[in-house]
């Protein structure tokens, strides 16, 4: 019986995801040529890692710029789901080359060959340096948007597996211990797929339209039932449209037949009540009175 809008989202600079974009595309091209050269598969897995952060920023450049446009009558939410499907897209490719590198990490494990330890231990440094500044450029906008923390939790661990790169690069220069360059591609891996992990879940919990974790709908339900005027809400339904926006639509059921001014009142009343202690953007009431209708508090429960 009326809904409550409430609309509060950080503007993604996309100036810095194109600095960004364009300072990994020089690490990518770079690491490739030089981890063919110097036979390195762990160089190679990091410029297939940083690979896979261009294609994370673009499509999160795309996106992002999607996602801002305005809704119509053919898609009344816009391209605001654009950006989670990014993110579910990215999480999978991520997990896919970290399968991927560690198939071929396995097989040079078992048959190791001498590598030009100068060469990954100059592009682990440009790798470090570039990647280091990208994380840097989008490190706030990553608090409030699902797809670019996607992009930065890659460039993220584009650092750190630079650093394993580099100790890599400097021991088998000096002790030629060249199973080292495998093992560092298995340990790439492993954190590849453990990183996209937790994005794919969160992007998939999203699309299905799962109530958000830390929504307590039992605890929406005490609240809205302590107002006298009702005897319950029911046919509840909780759902994320994107990282910011959270919707609520249920019924509540009136003890008695109020005037529709009333009814408003009460309405608008509980709307503020949910959007200002449970965090939700979007309320939705249906007010009834004396319908027979199940009055379980999930439909179909």
């Amino acid at each position: 019986m009326g809904e409550h809008h409430h609309h509060h989202h950080h503007d993604v600079s996309g100036t810095k995801l194109f600095i960004t974009i364009i300072l990994n595309i020089i690490i990518t091209l770079a690491q490739i040529i030089g981890g063919i050269y110097s036979g390195s598969l762990a160089l190679l897995s990091d410029a297939l890692h940083n690979f896979s952060d261009v294609m994370a920023l673009v499509i999160s450049y795309v996106t992002n710029r999607m996602s801002k446009r305005s809704p119509t009558q053919a898609q009344t939410f816009g391209y605001k789901r654009a950006e989670i499907l990014a993110a579910l897209f990215n999480a999978s490719v991520l997990i896919g080359i970290g399968f991927f590198l560690m198939t071929e990490a396995v097989h040079k494990f078992l048959n190791p060959e001498p590598i030009g330890s100068l060469i990954v231990i100059a592009l682990a440094i440009l790798s470090i340096i570039l990647n280091a500044a990208s994380v840097l450029l989008i490190k706030d906008d990553a608090h409030h948007n699902i797809n670019i923390r996607s992009a930065y939790i890659h460039l993220l661990t584009d650092v750190m597996t630079s650093v394993v790169v580099l100790i890599g690069g400097v021991a088998m220069y000096y002790f030629e211990l060249f199973w080292i360059d495998p093992l560092i591609s298995i340990l790439i891996a492993i954190y590849l797929i453990y990183a996209a992990y937790g994005i794919l879940k969160e992007s998939i919990s999203i699309l299905m339209q799962f109530t958000p974790q830390h929504i307590d709908i039992t605890a929406i339900e005490e609240s809205v039932c302590q107002h006298p005027e009702l005897h319950n809400i029911h046919h509840i339904h909780i759902w994320q449209l994107n990282d910011h926006e959270i919707f609520l639509e249920a019924h509540i059921d009136f003890k008695e037949d109020l005037s529709l001014e009333k009814v408003t009142h009460i309405c608008n009343n509980l709307e503020k009540m949910i959007k200002g202690n449970f965090h939700i953007t979007h309320v939705t009431l249906q007010s009834e009175y004396q319908k027979d209708d199940s009055k379980a508090l999930v439909f179909g429960v």
